[in-house]
């Protein structure tokens, strides 16, 4: 492994000396076990500890297969789907292991092991590719989005993410990016943004192609110049990318964040319209069962008082159950409410009339296909959308990283090193990140964070 990382530090290497290097047996890697699935039963969702269920551990290498490459992670970052899987919720990820396990996808039986190896984010250096794999060689250097599919069926040749086999590498796969090696289809992979450091290449890609499909894409909510989006989190992960494109897009965000010093900073990405949800102390709900509209009204008050009386064209919807009853009411007559994620819960509860007597709509959206993904990526490498990455962990803190998260008590992304030995090593194009330097570390310095 130190072989590797000389490799990959170096400016000398080319894909000659990566493809000699000998691949190590075992590498580490952040895993849930399957023993430990029963540990949080009878203990409510906010009272589960990630840092109690992930763990780092030795685990076997996998050989690629056709159409696979076998990564060298450099750095890896932390999501809202590594959050689940620490909590065994809603169901435990060994369900989708299982499953994969069973069909009849070439080598998806490795897939099935008593670990799960988590992790649906990297950036690092191809190491080998299996038979098929021509666009990547090693010695690239790459990130990973995490849309794994199989393409065996139609359904998934306009838009891959409606193959009937369409999974989350990380997720519902083995072999995810919280580790000091990764396996992943080749069609997963992205070139690297030459001006990023490790850490900051690997915190974008779920985000940052979930936002651009949600808001951008055709399969979304094809956002225009002009349109007043509401972006709930926003100086969340998901959220300060959104916030990023609205603005980009010519669009006007309305940013709802909770504290201070996160409305601050969605300030200094440039959005103008703040709503803190913790000063104006916004309650949805009366009680576990009981919505308050007069909330939903006194939350559209503010933002038409905001706005100069326009109402949201797009909501960007993923709190879920906390909020979705506010977002379809506050939508514009004729706009659309797009939704993923449902990290407050996933059993929405909304007034069916200002759906339907108002012509809104709902849009489900998850995650993007490749193409979407590209687009996005290409929009970091152009220093037109730019990371939000806040603290950075060692791999061997994944389990306090992963709770940090589950606590909110992150703005932005949180980071993980795996094989890079320290932060801001990576960058090829210093000239490009002169000139936005400031904005990449705008979650850095902005926020007070640091370093773990």
């Amino acid at each position: 492994m130190r072989e590797i990382v000389s490799a990959a530090l170096s400016d000398d290497a080319d894909g000659a000396a990566f493809a000699a290097l000998s691949v190590p047996e075992s590498y580490r890697g952040a895993v849930i076990r399957r023993e430990d699935s029963g540990m949080f039963e009878g203990l409510a969702t906010r009272d589960k500890a990630p840092s109690k269920s992930l763990r780092v551990c030795e685990v076997l290498t996998p050989e690629p297969g056709p159409e696979e490459a076998l990564v060298a992670v450099m750095a890896s970052a932390v999501n809202y789907n590594t959050v689940w899987s620490s909590l065994f919720e809603p169901v435990p990820t060994f369900t989708f292991l299982e499953r994969y396990g069973r069909s009849d996808a070439p080598l998806a039986a490795r897939h099935d092991r008593p670990y799960h190896v988590l992790g649906s984010d990297l950036a690092g250096v191809v190491l080998r590719t299996g038979p098929g794999v021509r666009r990547w060689k090693p010695g690239d250097r790459v990130v990973a989005h995490c849309l794994s599919v199989e393409l065996r069926s139609p359904d998934g040749h306009d838009d891959t993410m409606l193959d009937p086999e369409q999974r989350i590498w990380g997720f519902e796969t083995n072999f995810g990016g919280l580790a000091e090696l990764s396996l992943v289809k080749g069609d997963q992979l992205m070139p690297m943004p030459a001006h990023l450091t490790w850490e900051e290449a690997a915190s974008s890609g779920l985000v940052n192609s979930t936002a651009y499909r949600q808001l951008v894409s055709r399969n979304g909510a094809r956002m225009k110049q002009g349109d007043t989006v509401l972006v709930w989190g926003a100086a969340g992960g998901l959220g300060s990318y959104a916030t990023q494109l609205a603005l980009n897009g010519g669009a006007v965000p309305v940013c709802v964040v909770s504290g201070a010093r996160k409305a601050e900073l969605v300030r200094s990405l440039g959005a103008g319209l703040v709503i803190d949800r913790q000063q104006e102390g916004y309650r949805f709900w009366k009680d576990e069962t009981t919505p308050d509209p007069k909330e939903w009204k006194r939350f559209g008050a503010h933002i038409r008082q905001l706005t100069g009386g326009d109402d949201p064209d797009i909501v960007l919807e993923h709190p879920g159950r906390e909020t979705f009853g506010a977002s379809v009411f506050v939508t514009r007559r004729g706009g659309t409410v797009v939704t993923c994620a449902s990290t407050s819960g996933y059993r929405h509860e909304y007034d069916n009339r200002y759906l339907w007597m108002s012509l809104k709509r709902i849009v489900g959206s998850h995650f993007a296909n490749y193409r979407e993904a590209w687009e996005a990526n290409r929009l970091i490498s152009k220093g037109m959308v730019h990371p939000t990455l806040s603290t950075v962990y060692p791999l061997s803190a994944v389990g306090r990283a992963t709770q940090d998260v589950h606590r909110n008590r992150h703005a932005g992304k949180v980071g993980v090193l795996c094989l890079a030995p320290r932060e801001g090593l990576g960058v090829r194009d210093e000239r490009l990140r002169e000139r936005h330097l400031s904005a990449i570390n705008r979650f850095r310095t902005g926020a007070g964070v640091r370093s773990v």
